[in-house]
């Protein structure tokens, strides 16, 4: 199924098959990790034992990919006790309810040649060079892949602009200015990143010199020496530290050139020292805070779940950090002003905090039609880069690819918190609010969750997770703490045993320690070990169901753009390999021409 071939109203029956099997087993999902001894979980939603399901998931790994179809309603569950008794219908359901068992999906390639088409161009798009190792595999593999598309929507639009919302430290911004020749504004909340992203791409254009000799000496084995001495000396002299600020802008017209015809894939190879391991944009919770969004998330390791750094909305802002960084706004708009041609202008990166209410043309004076992105855009901030796209007349196109679904605003869920603008991140389309459509907290939290990764070996923490669900029991049974809005944190990480962890939480809930021995604890510790392949069991089955539940969450976000008379095209793409970046499918949209 390709492209806008998916009707809207096909779709629309896609998703009341999702709504239906999510209505029998989403309690699964949105039952509390921290509760499970307290509240008897596996008793409330299980009639098979543990062994069964463990075994039940493992033989389901081993038929990974395979096409199902789940003719029963029930879906494993008995239809008066609400509990599982059919644990290989479950996983049928899971599969076939999934993204890949819906086929509602296009593969990259295939958007490729859908935009190649509606431009009426025959020829092939010359392949984006590759970071290599020195890039960490995560970021080499997701942005060469996502800019190859993003460009084609900018070149079937006509436009040269394109906006990074969440941009964080600018790799992908970095990647289309330089190997596409697109002005890329990157905006993020964060200073931090703003900043580094600025540096970072000052660093690539200088040592790209350096690079670009090391590659000519590749290609050209037999040049001569007078030559290689001459250019030695050249690039001796550039690589220099430049303490001049116009490293960045100011630099000569001959240099800019020879900037321009770097390989791409050098420069990134050059930016090795300063690449991190930052697995997701800028826009989430603090990590140090994990804990308090909750226990079953916070304990789960980067192979498992992508995490986030702090968005701060602008009213938590100090005036000296609203006026440095309106400050900083208007000196890069100067800069550009200038008439500079340099290609380091290509990209600019700017420091806001975004909702669907932006006024981008307040932010960038300059822009003209663009094309809207956002790689790994944190909670609403991705459905408000689809409402920005659909509600701005300069954006073109809109290529979005979402995480962090935990903090995404839910309209109709009663637990959960009102959105101060009235404009929620879930449901967005007209379809799914007129049902008053909702996942809850937990569920969004077991969607972030990678089941491919699991699935060939990645494991989740349990030992951790048993840790804190029997300290719930301890606090019920000597402290009546266990509703306390007190986090215990990441004190796990730091525990040389069951004791020390749950002594090191009683200190930091401010609770007497001293009313319970060692041995006391320890008993604790004894009595529901032999529990804890329940925990494991009940947590596989929800990876399993994580799919699902993303899969819904992401099929509102393109029954949204459906819904648009001024969309054209709308598509769901698998972008990335799902063991590489779990977060692999973009929302992707063009406008009809002259559509405002």
């Amino acid at each position: 199924m390709a492209g806008s071939a998916l009707s809207a109203e096909e779709l629309k029956r896609k998703i009341d098959a999702v709504r239906r099997f999510l209505s029998v087993s989403l309690s699964i999902a949105n039952a509390h990790t921290v509760d499970f001894y307290t509240r008897g979980v596996w008793g409330l939603f299980m009639a098979v034992s543990p062994e069964e399901v463990l075994r039940a998931v493992s033989s389901a790994a081993d038929r990974a990919g395979e096409s199902e179809v789940s003719e029963d309603e029930s879906f494993g569950f008995c239809n008066v006790t609400r509990k599982l008794v059919d644990v290989e219908a479950l996983l049928r359901a899971t599969r076939a309810h999934s993204l890949p068992g819906l086929g509602v999906f296009v593969q990259r390639e295939a958007v490729l040649e859908t935009l190649r088409e509606m431009c009426a161009e025959n020829e092939t798009c010359s392949k984006p060079l590759v970071p290599d190792e020195f890039m960490n595999s995560k970021k080499a593999h997701e942005v060469p892949a996502m800019s190859e598309v993003v460009a084609s929507l900018a070149k079937c639009c006509g436009v040269k602009q394109v906006i990074d919302v969440g941009s964080g430290k600018g790799y992908l911004c970095s990647f289309l200015s330089m190997q596409y020749d697109l002005q890329v504004f990157g905006i993020d909340c964060s200073s931090i990143n703003t900043h580094g992203a600025q540096e970072r791409n000052r660093k690539l254009k200088k040592f790209s010199r350096a690079y670009q000799r090391h590659s000519k000496a590749m290609k050209n084995q037999d040049a001569s020496p007078k030559d290689t001495d001459i250019e030695t000396k050249e690039d001796e002299r550039t690589s220099q530290p430049h303490t001049d600020s116009s490293d960045l802008d100011g630099r000569g017209v001959e240099e800019s050139e020879n900037e321009r015809n770097t390989s791409v894939e050098s420069l990134f190879a050059a930016s090795s020292e300063l690449v991190t391991d930052n697995f997701s944009v800028s826009n989430g919770p603090d990590s140090a805070d994990a804990d308090s969004e909750n226990s079953f998330f916070a304990a789960l390791s980067a192979d498992i779940v992508e995490q986030a750094s702090p968005r701060v909305p602008p009213s938590e802002l100090s005036v000296e950090e609203r006026e440095r960084r309106k400050r900083d706004n208007l000196e890069r708009k100067a800069r550009n002003g200038r008439g500079n041609t340099d290609s380091s202008t290509l990209f600019s990166p700017l420091t806001s905090y975004v909702t669907a209410e932006t006024e981008l043309r307040t932010l960038i004076t300059e822009l003209e039609d663009a094309v809207m992105v956002g790689l790994h855009t944190c909670g609403d901030l991705a459905p408000s880069t689809l409402r920005m796209f659909v509600a701005k007349p300069e954006l073109q196109a809109v290529c979005s690819v979402g995480c962090c679904y935990h903090l995404l605003s839910e309209q109709f869920d009663q637990d959960g918190h009102e959105c101060e603008a009235g404009v929620y991140g879930f449901p967005m389309s007209q379809y799914l609010r007129e049902q008053a459509c909702f996942c809850g907290r937990n569920a969004r939290m077991s969607a972030c969750l990678a089941l491919e990764r699991v699935s060939v070996g990645g494991g989740l923490p349990m030992e951790s997770l048993f840790y804190r669900a029997v300290l719930h029991v301890i606090l019920r049974d000597h402290y009546d703490a266990h509703k306390s809005e007190k986090r215990v944190g990441n004190v796990y990480s730091k525990a040389s045993s069951f004791v020390d962890y749950v002594r090191r939480a009683l200190r930091k809930l401010d609770l007497d320690e001293s009313k319970l021995s060692d041995s006391e604890i320890q008993s604790y510790h004894d009595l529901y070990s032999p529990r804890m392949n329940e925990m494991v069991a009940f947590n596989m089955l929800k990876v399993t169901l994580a799919p699902c539940i993303e899969g819904l969450i992401l099929l509102d976000r393109l029954c949204y753009l459906k819904e648009q008379e001024s969309v054209s095209y709308s598509a769901l793409v698998q972008l990335f390999n799902p063991l590489l970046s779990p977060r692999c499918y973009a929302v992707v949209g063009i406008k009809k021409h002259g559509a405002s």
